[in-house]
Order: C-alpha cells, then sequence, then structure tokens
C-alpha cells in the first residue's frame, strides 16, 4: 500500500477484466501523477510535517521558526511527493491494472507510456533540485542522499512484509535535513532520535492504511505490515506509538526543549491512543479516516515545538 491511494468503498476492487480506458487527454493525463497529491494533500502533510518539526527545533531559542526556509520544504514537500507518486505508478502499473481504483491512471490505463511518464518524472525531480540547490551544500549532499530510498521503496511492496518501514525511512529524511537546513549540519543526539520518531509513526499511519487494501492485496501478491500483524495490530501499533513518544522525549531532552513540547508530546500520545482503541482495522472507512487524522498529530506536535522554543 502506498500513500497515493485514495479512500473507496467496501467490496473488492479487482477487474475482471480491465475496462476500457477513457482517459483523459495526453496533457491532462500526464499531469495526473502530480495533481494526485493536490487532490489528496495527506501524503503530502505527512511528508512535510516531519520537516516542520526539524526546522522549529533549530530555531534559535525565543525566536519563531524559519518561515522562508518552511515555505521552501512545502514547495519541496509537493514536488518529491508528486515525484513519489509517478515513481510508484511505472513500478506498479501492471499491479495498478488490476484494481479499480487505480486501473484509470495513466500508465495503467495506457494513456501515456512509460518513457512519457519518464520524461515528466524529469522535470519533477529537477523542480526539486531546484529547492534542495537553495539550501547549503551539506543539505544538498544529505537530501540527494535519499533518492535511493524514494526510487525503491515501492519495490518494497514485493519482497518484504514490512514496506511501511522502508517509507517510514524515506518519509522523514526531512526530520534531518531540516535541521541541516537550518545550522549546517545535523545535531545528530537530536535528529536521529527526530527521525526515529517519525519512522514509528509512520509504522502506525500506514499500517492502518494498508487495512483498507489488504483483502485484494492478498489476491495480487502485494505484502505489508497488515497482512504480517493480522489481528496483532493494535498490539504493534501500541509499540510503535510508545517508541515514538519516547524518542521524542530524547529528542526534546538533547535541545533543551521546554514545557509545551511535552504537553504537545502527551497530546499527540492521548490522540495515538483514541485512534489505535478506536481503530476497526476491519473497516476500509473507519482506516482511511485514522489516517487521514495524523496530519493533526504531526500539527500539534509542531506548535509544541514553537512554543517551547518561544518558552525558552
Amino acid at each position: 500500500p502506498d500513500t497515493c491511494r485514495a479512500p473507496q468503498p467496501r467490496g473488492s476492487r479487482l477487474l475482471q477484466p480491465a475496462a476500457p480506458s477513457r482517459g483523459p487527454p495526453l496533457l491532462v493525463s500526464s499531469l495526473a501523477p502530480l495533481t494526485r497529491g493536490f487532490c489528496l494533500p495527506s501524503g503530502t502533510w505527512l511528508l512535510y510535517l516531519p520537516c516542520t518539526w526539524s526546522v522549529g527545533l533549530a530555531a534559535e531559542p525565543g525566536c519563531l521558526p524559519d518561515w522562508h526556509m518552511l515555505s521552501l520544504f512545502g514547495i519541496g514537500a509537493v514536488l518529491m511527493r508528486g515525484a513519489g507518486c509517478t515513481i510508484n505508478d511505472m513500478w506498479d502499473r501492471g499491479y495498478d491494472k488490476k484494481v479499480a481504483r487505480t486501473a484509470s491512471r495513466p500508465l495503467a490505463a495506457g494513456d501515456i507510456s512509460t518513457f512519457q511518464a519518464f520524461i515528466f518524472l524529469g522535470g519533477q525531480l529537477s523542480l526539486a533540485l531546484c529547492v534542495l540547490l537553495s539550501l547549503n551544500y551539506y543539505s544538498i549532499v544529505l537530501g540527494t542522499a535519499s533518492l535511493p530510498l524514494v526510487i525503491t521503496y515501492p519495490l518494497m511492496k514485493r519482497i518484504t512484509y514490512w514496506p511501511q518501514l522502508v517509507l517510514g525511512l524515506t518519509f522523514n529524511w526531512g526530520a534531518l535535513l531540516g535541521w541541516s537546513a537550518i545550522r549546517g549540519s545535523c545535531e545528530w543526539s537530536v535528529c536521529l532520535p527526530l527521525y526515529l520518531a517519525g519512522v514509528m509513526w509512520t509504522l502506525v499511519y500506514d499500517t492502518i492504511y494498508a487495512h483498507q487494501d489488504k483483502r485484494d492485496d492478498i489476491i495480487i501478491g502485494v505484502k505489508s505490515t497488515a497482512l504480517q500483524f493480522k489481528e496483532d495490530t493494535k498490539q504493534w501499533l501500541g509499540g510503535f506509538s510508545l517508541a515514538m513518544l519516547l524518542s521524542l522525549c530524547i529528542a526534546g531532552m538533547n535541545c533543551n526543549q521546554t514545557f509545551p513540547y511535552y504537553s504537545a508530546v502527551a497530546a499527540v500520545g492521548a490522540h495515538l491512543a483514541h485512534q489505535i482503541y478506536t481503530l476497526d482495522i476491519d473497516k476500509p472507512e473507519d482506516c482511511w479516516k485514522k489516517f487521514a487524522s495524523n496530519r493533526t498529530v504531526g500539527v500539534l506536535l509542531f506548535i509544541g515545538i514553537v512554543f517551547g522554543n518561544l518558552w525558552k
């Protein structure tokens, strides 16, 4: 499962066989992988928010985060999420043909060729590179180092039941990059636990997300933590949540955070506990609702970071 997917009604979505494409004109269909990021912004927010945490923690005591840097990372998140969707569509075009919800995507429907998608991806990555090149040299190298994860993540669901872990390593790279963009390099005693917290968070929300598609995933041979954990999902999610909260506390202590920050961490814990307690893993609609609510988790933490810094 991937965060480029949309919510859908219950029941099987497999096509027997795929319907003929009646897709939009070539130009519009070529833009579809990127415009999905605008129509379904949850994934973009989940990519962006770890960047805001890192930028916020790197701010000088008593100061607001660098809003120019937050804006740059926002643009970068939109572009890289769009590029990620394009890469995902290129790898998954064979699978997408078998699922009604994804069969109309340009590559799966045959509206564009793989070469055309590759050219479009080049445009997306070129724009993202322009954003990256506006950062310091350390951050340029660090940002470039994430590309292997971005490119290979869509393959992970074919070979491991832990693709959500690889997604976490990919989606939370901004937790490292934000600090280095402000300070010139990473303070690993802060950045690593913050990054780990983000990875644990991704394991929570994307495992929830994966339960939407588990029936079809079994049929088409796609792996996920949802299929790995099965009825033990809530116990695993609870463990990931505790690891996230502990990592956030370590990151906060290592950069002298204050009461508002730890209050926000407590609020994040309460939100996650409510998500897990009320989650119905057999109702796709509830899984989507819980998944989408994780934007609130990220925003709560960012607010706590901002006020925690002002408190110093």
